[in-house]
């Protein structure tokens, strides 16, 4: 009965979350600050959720710090995200062995 009612809550709390803006922004945005703002915002906060990930899930800062180094390289140069990823992998887990 407990799991029903956290996902009950979870469920109203995610839709809040969502529709509220609807409520209150019924007109369109006119200012160019907070569109910008508003704009970067998902890419703020992907960034502030796996970059301390990535240090911290291999367990060595070398490690991490080569994988992503390679992966920062091969994103720069715009190839597929699936290219980066085992790149940025294979790197750290190469370099995993030698340190």
């Amino acid at each position: 009965m407990t799991i029903a009612l956290y996902i009950a809550v979870m469920a109203g709390v995610t839709y809040l979350i969502r529709a509220l803006p609807f409520g209150f922004f019924s007109k369109k945005i006119k200012s160019q600050f907070i569109r910008s703002f508003l704009y970067y915002i998902p890419y703020a906060v992907l960034a502030a959720m796996t970059i301390p990930a990535i240090f911290y899930s291999t367990g060595n800062f070398i490690t991490a710090s080569v994988g992503t180094v390679i992966a920062l390289v091969l994103a720069y140069f715009r190839l597929p995200l699936i290219v980066v990823a085992l790149a940025a992998s294979m790197a750290a887990f190469g370099v995993g062995f030698f340190v």
